[in-house]
């Protein structure tokens, strides 16, 4: 058994439900509290995947870019511990509303106010009564794909690509200092056109972690089951397609890291 997860390697055939391949194709779940009205949130199976692989029965996970709680809800789920930050109150405030349906006497689900290149994740840790945590659930805005508020320090409202790196790599090295040695963090992202040209922003952020001493372990890309600026509308996007030069996005990228120091 793997000392990260709960895993029984000895009946492994068991765990059909896990997947081991880097091509990951699923409709989205909304069963429960699970609201897929929040634009851009993920579906529930992302978390899932991780957490079972990456986590084990009463570990801490920490999500900086909680939005609707998708992770925090199947952390509740799994019996995992879990802490959500999000610069608006109002999102936090409404996914609490159903989490909070859901609750899980055996693990604790907290939410937080602020932004996640700043807040102070010392005094987080020190109130919950922790060292650290075990894992880290990265799904920050794809740049300016969608604009999230109208908070400055919002990464949807980067000027520039390097303002948006720049942004995003602060909130990396403030969340994972205390992300525990030897443990895992994941981060969901797509790329986006602009110019007439591909902007790479998973690479560009896939980068950003190995530049800081992170272990790439796995480049995992999931196809989109029908993003919401895209449903009803396939036969437009292929006829613009095929009138230009380029190729519908189809997939985004979830890469995994291990923090070794």
């Amino acid at each position: 058994m793997p000392w990260y997860n709960d895993i029984d390697t000895k009946n492994w055939k068991e765990y059909d439900d896990v997947l081991t391949t880097s091509f990951w194709s699923f409709h989205r779940e909304n069963s429960g509290v699970h609201n897929a009205s929040y634009h851009g949130n993920f579906i529930p199976q992302v978390p899932r995947q991780m957490f079972k692989r990456y986590t084990k029965k009463g570990d801490w996970i920490l999500d900086p870019f909680m939005g609707s709680g998708t992770s925090l809800i199947e952390a509740q789920r799994m019996g995992r511990n879990s802490i959500g930050i999000d610069l608006q109150g109002d999102v936090v405030s409404e996914a609490f509303s159903r989490i909070n349906q859901e609750n899980n006497p055996e693990c604790k689900t907290i939410g937080f106010v602020g932004d996640s290149k700043t807040i102070n994740v010392d005094s987080i840790t020190q109130r919950l009564g922790i060292k650290n945590y075990q894992f880290v659930m990265f799904h920050p805005p794809y740049w300016d794909i969608i604009k999230f508020s109208e908070n400055n320090n919002d990464l949807s409202n980067a000027a520039t690509l390097e303002a948006f790196l720049d942004d995003f790599g602060q909130v990396i090295d403030n969340t994972t200092r205390l992300l525990q040695k030897n443990r895992y963090c994941a981060l969901v992202m797509g790329d986006k056109y602009a110019n007439s040209q591909i902007v790479p922003l998973g690479f560009h952020c896939m980068n950003l972690f190995i530049q800081k001493g992170f272990l790439l372990k796995a480049i995992l890309v999931k196809d989109f089951d029908r993003t919401r600026g895209k449903i009803n509308q396939q036969a437009i996007w292929r006829y613009r397609a095929l009138a230009s030069d380029f190729y519908v996005f189809d997939h985004e990228y979830i890469f995994v890291f291990k923090k070794l120091r």
